[in-house]
């Protein structure tokens, strides 16, 4: 058994979504009758999408991650706010997570659990399709058997977690592929999917507000002031932003403005290449798509969505835009906000991964995206910084090093999940009582999904459209 979850690790570490998404596209084309040329060149689509995907954010991220940390420097230096728990990225806290024994179990354990799931119809999404994102639920676990000593109990965390993103994704998954323009697609990530909970709650309250009759998104934006409102020159002014708030000790030095011009073409680039990628990604599932509506035709009417990694969505114009803006925001929130001890750093370029769920939910709403991704996700600052004791133990014992000057570590996007930390809260504690509560309320949502699947979804339809005025939706 060692043998054989020690393989299946090399094979996540050594074949990333770009390997795993194609080879599995294959092989459902092939299981619904698609020509073998077809099914190819759907795989293939599909590879080439996401290797575009990583090259472009791969040359991003060096480019914005020195501004954003110059940012955080120069901020705390403002305020005179010594914050001591250092963010030290997802990347980081999936190594903490696989390098765990409770993550080598659950490398195998949650294949099989997420296959049968999927085969028994408990779900309609196939999350075997995204395996890397497995380490989100691995990490609260191990934290969880590491406290108290009880691998079983840290593997149930890690069995309810699975289950509860199940279904949030299942819950948004309509929006989410209607919204991003890919067939039969969602995300899966439990860190970048449970924004969208609150999402749906906090709407109605945002709709009295009145802001459903903003209308700031990019198609309104555009209309309102012309070419200075296309992406690829939004993305320029709004990479130049991010560039002149990254830079402001340099703004009289050339390197300086090279640094912020730099920032701004390649916002800019980012905006303009991402569109075309995508729609390479979308034509890697019309084959499938196709061939699954006459397959279910005749199995039944069931729709089903399979999980892609949340890089696809990344560079959505109203997702990176809103993402990028929300970077200085949280980074003043972060020394502002009582009782909060996290810098965020270097998942603050995640955060257009982790608006994904608002972003589907409020159909672009940028102004609803960025109040709600606010309050979201300054709760999550204080979850982070409630587990990042814990998490320290853990990444020291897994032989992670701590960053010189950082007194305890914690990832902004993995660990900072309101909803979610709740129920880690809950195992944690060892309570039957809180577990059992835990449990209850995913039964309870699980069960009111599912026997109210078509209105609930047809009223996020109809809360999604609140958010477009007639003349964008065609009327």
């Amino acid at each position: 058994m060692e043998a054989i979850l020690t393989t299946l690790k090399a094979i996540i570490d050594n074949f990333g979504s770009a390997i795993i998404v194609p080879f599995i596209i294959f092989i459902i084309a092939l299981i619904f009758k698609v020509k073998v040329q077809k099914a190819f060149l759907s795989a293939l689509y599909a590879g080439v999408s996401l290797m575009g995907f990583t090259l472009i954010l791969g040359a991003f991220t060096p480019i914005i991650t020195p501004m954003v940390k110059n940012m955080s420097q120069v901020m705390a230096g403002i305020t005179g706010v010594n914050l001591n728990t250092f963010d030290v990225g997802w990347q980081a806290t999936s190594v903490v997570a696989f390098a765990t024994s409770a993550g080598m179990i659950y490398l195998g354990l949650g294949i099989l659990l997420q296959t049968i799931l999927f085969l028994v119809k408990w779900t309609n999404i196939f999350q075997p399709s995204d395996l890397w994102n497995n380490y989100s639920y691995i990490v609260w676990g191990a934290m969880v058997i590491f406290k108290t000593h009880n691998f079983f109990l840290g593997i149930a965390c890690m069995i309810l977690l699975n289950l509860y993103s199940l279904f949030i994704s299942e819950l948004v998954a309509k929006r989410w592929s209607k919204y991003y323009n890919y067939p039969n697609c969602t995300i899966i990530a439990m860190h970048n999917v449970e924004p969208a909970i609150f999402a749906i709650l906090f709407d109605p309250i945002l709709n009295k507000l009145g802001f459903n009759k903003l209308k700031l998104n990019p198609k309104s934006i555009e209309k309102k002031i012309g070419f200075l409102g296309e992406p690829m020159t939004l993305g320029f002014f709004l990479g130049m932003f991010i560039g002149i708030l990254g830079s402001v000790n340099k703004l009289g030095t050339i390197a300086g403005w090279g640094d912020i011009l730099e920032a701004a073409i390649a916002t800019s680039a980012v905006m303009a290449l991402f569109p075309k990628i995508a729609s390479m990604f979308a034509q890697a599932f019309a084959p499938i798509t196709e061939a699954a509506r006459r397959f279910m035709g005749k199995a039944g009417d069931r729709e089903w969505y399979i999980a892609v990694n949340d890089a696809v969505g990344y560079g959505e114009p109203a997702t990176l835009t809103s993402g990028l803006l929300l970077i200085p925001i949280m980074i003043v929130v972060s020394t502002i906000l009582p009782g909060n001890q996290v810098l965020p750093v270097v998942d603050l370029l995640a955060i257009p991964y982790m608006v994904q769920g608002l972003v589907a939910v409020y159909k672009g709403n940028m102004s609803k995206i960025l109040v709600a991704g606010t309050i979201w996700f300054s709760l999550g600052l204080l979850m982070c910084t409630y587990t990042a004791p814990l998490f320290t133990q853990v990444a020291m014992a897994a032989g992670f090093a701590i960053p010189a000057g950082a007194a305890m570590i914690t990832s902004f996007n993995i660990l900072g999940k309101p909803m979610l930390g709740f129920v880690f809260l809950a195992f944690l504690s060892g309570n039957p009582v809180f577990i059992a509560i835990a449990v209850a309320v995913y039964a309870a949502m699980f069960a009111v999904f599912k026997l109210k699947n078509k209105e609930i979804v047809a009223y996020l339809d109809r809360q999604a459209d609140k958010n477009e005025s007639a003349e964008e939706a065609g009327v």
